[in-house]
């Protein structure tokens, strides 16, 4: 920041922090950080302009943040960052096109509940339901569904502020270009305020969970993926043993929990993450971990039925290092048997990698939104994981590294919110819009203030990166 902020606008900016001076946000995982030189809550479009003008002035950047749950560091900022919780109010409700305009800063669960009360749902969702719905959408947040596709492709109208604070209303029949770019931008585009989801009627789901063997499932792939409407698979790593989640919409309305506090809590939790804690120093204790815990909380049919949300999201654990990647749906069973066969040979090695349980496998239908990994294609996420138990590192280098390596050859796609290892050059390849995005990219943003060291390391060319940025081309973020 060469030129001294006048006092005006200082004045503004002091008025919307929301943490003093000397703030530093961590991602929920603990695993990045940053210290913005102005942590703010603005609470209209208006406001964001105003700021977005002000970072133009004095050649300041900008970052829009929800709940910091992205494994990487998408959301750090040394400059202006914007914790948009107080934009998450309920626009309005369209009963009979089923539809729901929200501010972009309302976190996914209170948007579950406020669908409920209209008898609303999202068709499908993730995991987790913490994010804020801009945040989700930014890096195509998904479920599993051979017949449903991200969060991203059920936008069918957002605003955009852009960086020359310019309000951009966008859908299918305006600003169609940019509609479909920033339905996933990774808030290279601006910040999205406002967000219009397509919903259905709210549904309960029956899920079933069954022990299975890896081998098996990969066998039969294509029946395994068809067998449900919703269909989730989780591998146990140095073993064969998996188990297959099947969800559907059911007339049931009786509420069926399998969850045992001592089994899943206790055990599952407080006793898993000391187990792991150990394991830091006797990584050859995991293979038998990973068995142990299969035969005591997995080997056995599980079955539970209620509101749609409560079914799709589950509990994440403890912090932890996460990758994955979309691959075409045909190639995931030889990319998963390359990765299985990996990972025994690293257990049969001496000093070799021992790695957590799951792998997680999903399915996505394909859509037309431009950086989505399932632009284009059906695909199967592969997810691998690496606990950090009670926040302490521990070694994942080496297995990301060969799982990144069997992705790429099975024309793999990273999730946009993980650390990962593709560049510029990488998606140019892979994802027939990205010139086209680059180009929006430019034309939204001619200041850059709403690049950092993310959306430079993989969405600049590198002829526009700076002398000083020269090591984020090549280098991994530092964790």
């Amino acid at each position: 920041m060469g030129v001294a902020i006048r006092d005006s606008d200082l004045q503004f900016l002091d008025r919307l922090r929301c943490q003093p001076p000397g703030y530093r946000f961590h991602n929920w995982a603990r695993t990045f950080s940053s210290q913005p030189a102005f942590y703010l809550a603005p609470t209209t479009d208006g406001e964001i302009q105003q700021i977005v003008c002000i970072a133009r002035r004095y050649a300041m950047t900008v970052k829009a943040i929800g709940s910091g749950h992205s494994p990487s560091d998408i959301a750090c900022t040394d400059s202006i960052m914007l914790n948009m919780d107080k934009m998450s109010r309920v626009l309005s409700c369209d009963q009979h096109a089923r539809t729901i305009t929200v501010e972009g800063g309302m976190r996914l669960h209170e948007l579950h509940d406020v669908l409920k009360r209209h008898g609303l749902a999202l068709s499908c969702v993730g995991s987790i339901s913490d994010q804020s719905v801009a945040g989700a959408i930014a890096t195509a947040t998904h479920g599993t569904g051979a017949a449903y596709s991200d969060l991203s492709s059920a936008v069918v109208r957002l605003v955009l502020i852009d960086g020359c604070g310019r309000r951009r209303v966008c859908s299918a029949a305006a600003n169609s270009d940019v509609f479909d770019a920033a339905r996933c931008s990774l808030g290279a585009l601006g910040i999205v305020t406002q967000v219009t989801v397509q919903c259905e009627p709210a549904f309960w789901l029956h899920a079933v969970q069954e022990p299975t063997t890896l081998g098996s499932v990969l066998d039969d792939f294509g029946h395994v993926v068809a067998s449900a409407e919703h269909v989730r698979v989780w591998w146990f790593p140095h073993t064969d043993a998996a188990v297959v989640w099947r969800a559907n919409r059911t007339p049931a309305r009786e509420r069926v929990h399998p969850e045992s506090f001592v089994r899943d809590r206790i055990y599952g939790f407080h006793v898993y993450q000391m187990q792991l804690l150990k394991a830091r120093t006797c990584p050859d204790d995991i293979p038998r971990l990973t068995r142990e815990h299969f035969a005591r909380r997995f080997d056995r049919r599980l079955e539970w039925t209620d509101d749609s949300f409560r079914v799709f999201n589950f509990d994440c654990l403890f912090p932890q290092y996460v990758n994955e990647w979309a691959v075409p749906l045909e190639r995931a069973p030889a990319a998963l048997r390359a990765l299985q066969r990996w990972v025994d040979d690293e257990g049969a090695r001496s000093g070799g990698a021992r790695v957590h349980f799951p792998v997680e496998i999903r399915f996505v239908q394909r859509n037309s939104v431009w950086l989505s990994p399932a632009y284009d294609q059906d695909v199967c996420y592969i997810g691998v994981i690496m606990y950090r138990p009670f926040h302490w590192p521990v070694p994942y280098k080496r297995y990301w590294k060969a799982y990144e390596d069997i992705m790429r050859l099975h024309h793999g796609r990273p999730h946009w919110a993980k650390a990962h290892q593709m560049f510029y050059h990488d998606f140019v390849d892979c994802y027939p819009k990205f010139a086209d995005f680059v180009q929006l990219r430019r034309d939204c943003d001619p200041q850059n203030i709403f690049v950092n060291d993310y959306l430079r390391r993989h969405l600049l060319p590198p002829d526009e990166l700076l002398p000083s940025d020269a090591r984020i081309a090549t280098d991994h973020p530092h964790l």
